[in-house]
């Protein structure tokens, strides 16, 4: 959607940035009483911020009792995330993927009575380092859940490949819309095979969306480097 970047209170003056603050809340008095000034520019993004610290206490003496509030918490953020603010383009960020995939191992794991010890620690690691942008590499991840990886993957490139159309205004240079398209046909064969994939490959898929939005702020590696991960996925 197109909005006006600088908000006024109409009860007592303050003026503040919605980018910043994803509010028309006046963050001086509180009025809801505000007005857009200012040119209006392509935004997404409403600067949601990814808090753990209940999961984290929920889970302090088992980790199952910090699923249900950890799938919450990560649910709330991705619904809050966008990836065009104020007219450019954001990254894919590690935060992001990490409270997609942490939602879906809350959904995997629920109903357990136990996990295996590999999978607590999957679990700990993500609900420790999923606020701070930090996240397990794919060779940490405990089979049992590719699953979440995958499927995590494939919701984040959705995401971000449809804010990347929304950033471009459907004007998309012929190199990086063929590639949006072969990520698009990725992303859902990771849905069909439930993503039951090899760790490698989902991040092989997120890095390939990466390069392209990389490649369309101007890098002009970033096609090669997107078709060769592309390519590396058959």
């Amino acid at each position: 959607m197109d909005v006006r970047g600088e908000r006024e209170c109409k009860s007592c003056g303050t003026r503040w940035s919605y980018f910043e603050t994803g509010s028309v809340e006046c963050p001086s008095c509180g009025s809801l009483r505000s007005v857009g000034v200012g040119d209006r520019k392509t935004h997404t993004d409403a600067a949601g911020e990814l808090d753990l610290t209940e999961a984290r206490q929920a889970g302090a003496d088992d980790v199952l009792d910090a699923l249900e509030p950890a799938k919450e918490a990560c649910r709330e953020y991705c619904q809050s995330r966008g990836f065009v603010s104020g007219g450019s383009l954001l990254d894919l960020d590690d935060t992001y993927l990490a409270a997609q995939e942490l939602r879906r191992v809350a959904l995997l794991l629920a109903g357990k009575l136990r996990v295996g010890d590999d999978e607590r620690r999957y679990v700990l690691a993500l609900l420790n380092g999923a606020d701070d942008g930090e996240r397990p590499d794919p060779g940490e991840v405990p089979e049992s859940l590719w699953a979440a990886r995958g499927l995590a993957a494939a919701a984040a490139v959705d995401a971000y490949r449809t804010d990347i159309r929304e950033y471009c205004d459907g004007e998309l240079p012929a190199p990086e819309r063929g590639l949006l398209e072969r990520v698009r046909e990725h992303s859902r064969r990771l849905k069909a095979l439930d993503g039951e994939v090899e760790p490698e490959d989902s991040e092989r898929l997120v890095a390939a969306v990466q390069a392209i939005a990389d490649a369309i702020r101007g890098d002009e590696s970033g096609v090669e480097r997107a078709r060769t991960r592309l390519d590396a996925l058959g």
